[in-house]
């Protein structure tokens, strides 16, 4: 089965995406990270009001084979975590990209979405290998 990685994402290498709109970062993880990671069985995630700091983690992702630190692609405020995947984190991997978000961010510097940061295309080589 070929994963999906949607065009209007950003990727790092850590396979965390965003989805900027206007100054809200939406955060989640990818993907091929779900699939590598396996059965997700809990998050760790900031609270609303806890600010996090591009290139540092901000939480983890246990899943039944390993645990991941998670890295924000920017910097800003929680605005807004997602509670149904604190409460049932299997629901990240059925909807990596829609239901399964983590944390809605309000950056403080939208540029800094485009640093560091891969397109859909050049991610899906990385994880693919093509």
């Amino acid at each position: 089965m070929a994963l999906e990685y949607p065009d209007d994402l950003k990727y790092l290498d850590s396979h965390e995406y965003v989805r900027m709109d206007g100054d809200i970062a939406t955060i989640g993880i990818s993907a091929f990270a779900v699939d590598q990671l396996g059965d997700i069985v809990f998050l760790e995630l900031p609270e609303v009001g806890d600010v996090v700091t591009k290139g540092e983690t901000f939480g983890s992702v246990e899943s039944v084979k390993a645990v991941e630190d998670l890295y924000p692609a920017v910097s800003g405020t929680v605005i807004e975590r997602n509670e149904a995947v604190v409460e049932a984190p299997e629901q990240v991997a059925s909807d990596p990209y829609g239901e399964g978000w983590l944390l809605k961010v309000r950056v403080s510097d939208a540029g800094e979405a485009d640093e560091e940061t891969l397109t859909a295309d050049a991610y899906r080589a990385q994880v693919e290998g093509s």
